[in-house]
């Protein structure tokens, strides 16, 4: 049904429309990874995220006389971004179908592009349900975020971009949602090249394609991060295709995630949501595991998408500034005495870290009457700054300790 000139036709379809996105080297993760890490930047779509490309081509696909009636689609996210857009450019009526609780900017974003947005049901599965209903009614067709394979087919193509600029891939790692845009890469990248190896990553809060690949049953978590990706049922097309063309299926924790979103912003001055940051975040546990199955190969990564919230991200760097050791929460007991804090905050500032916080405690503590509990939040330069100042304070007589966690 899907096929290698699927994905060349959905390509010669696609040309001019959406963007090829930028496939680069990067040299800093490939030295920390001891692999020869690619990057494919699809979070530079106008959209986005990959997810213009499969729906784009199953709208070129339509009758005119489906263009002139409309289409639908049930999305909280990418998806419904790239239907709307491309819905605007094609002159074709666009009804995007999310549940209530869907982010305001999110539902802003797709009215813009001139699509109307119905707001139904407390799930995702409420929202579909009602979608399947109003696609009845009015006579519109349905733009499936995963299971069609005009949608696998477009999202193949980029698969196609990625072995036109580096042929000599050994390896790719690819986030897993409903399975739409692994099958597109899988099906095409096997035709081109049989040998290459195609890793998928989901997160272990839903690991859904991973369960049916291996005939288990586990349960579904309430939220991740990497919400692109939080599909609890994989569609029936894409399960069949990666059966046969994926290698294996990894599962990343949400601190893996956090961590690779931190990363790419960092290293690659890039912005990725949680699902963008999946397959780093699937290279960089192999690595911490100790594992060396990726060690010396050439492996493309997808960025698949950067809709994150900025107040998100914000969090996001400074949980990452924590883990790295440049903010640290340090705890200080001092005789509640004038000048006692002044003292502190000398030694803090002599030992060169900045003081960016101060909380202090008298009544919520174990400590005698006549003594306080100060925290401290300070940037330092790393762990062993950390202990600069720590053992500054100590050998002053404050008793100092790190109170991060």
């Amino acid at each position: 049904m899907i096929d290698l000139a699927a994905i060349q036709a959905a390509r010669a379809r696609l040309q001019g429309q959406v963007l090829k996105t930028p496939f680069t080297h990067s040299r800093t993760l490939s030295d920390i990874l001891g692999a020869e890490i690619w990057l494919k930047f699809e979070n530079l779509q106008f959209t986005a995220s990959f997810k213009e490309r499969g729906a784009l081509n199953r709208m070129l696909a339509l009758a005119p006389q489906e263009r002139a009636q409309g289409v639908i689609a049930v999305s909280a996210g990418n998806h419904a971004q790239g239907v709307a857009y491309h819905a605007q450019r094609m002159g074709v009526p666009a009804v995007i179908v999310m549940p209530r609780f869907t982010p305001t900017v999110k539902v802003a974003n797709t009215r813009r592009f001139g699509a109307q947005v119905v707001l139904h049901g407390d799930t995702f599965d409420d929202a579909q349900a009602h979608g399947y209903e109003l696609a009845r009614e009015r006579g519109l067709v349905m733009i499936h975020p995963y299971d069609d394979p005009a949608v696998i087919a477009g999202q193949g193509t980029v698969a196609l971009e990625m072995l036109e600029d580096q042929p000599d891939l050994d390896a790719m790692v690819i986030a897993i949602g409903g399975g739409g845009l692994i099958s597109g890469i899988a099906t095409a990248a096997r035709a081109i090249k049989p040998g290459i190896e195609i890793v998928g990553v989901q997160t272990e809060r839903f690991p859904a394609m991973y369960a049916a690949i291996r005939g288990e049953a586990m349960a579904a978590g309430h939220y991740t991060i990497a919400e692109g990706i939080a599909v609890k049922s994989p569609g029936v097309i894409t399960q069949d295709i990666v059966r046969r063309q994926v290698d294996r299926i990894e599962l990343v924790s949400e601190s893996d995630i956090e961590h690779a979103i931190v990363v790419l912003l960092e290293i690659e001055k890039t912005v990725v949501e949680g699902a963008g940051a999946a397959g780093l975040a699937a290279l960089l546990h192999e690595q911490a595991a100790g594992g060396s199955r990726f060690r010396g190969k050439r492996v493309a990564l997808v960025l698949t998408g950067g809709n994150i919230d900025p107040l998100m991200l914000g969090e996001l760097i400074e949980r990452g500034m924590v883990r790295a050791g440049r903010l640290a929460r340090i705890r200080v007991d001092l005789r509640d005495l004038p000048g006692a804090l002044a003292h502190a905050t000398k030694l803090i500032a002599d030992a060169q870290a900045n003081i960016t916080e101060v909380h202090h405690q008298r009544a919520f503590t174990a400590l005698p009457v006549r003594n306080v509990e100060v925290d401290f939040v300070l940037q330092t330069r790393g762990p062993e700054h950390i202990q600069e100042v720590i053992d500054a304070l100590n050998a002053a007589g404050f008793a100092a300790s790190n109170h991060d966690h």
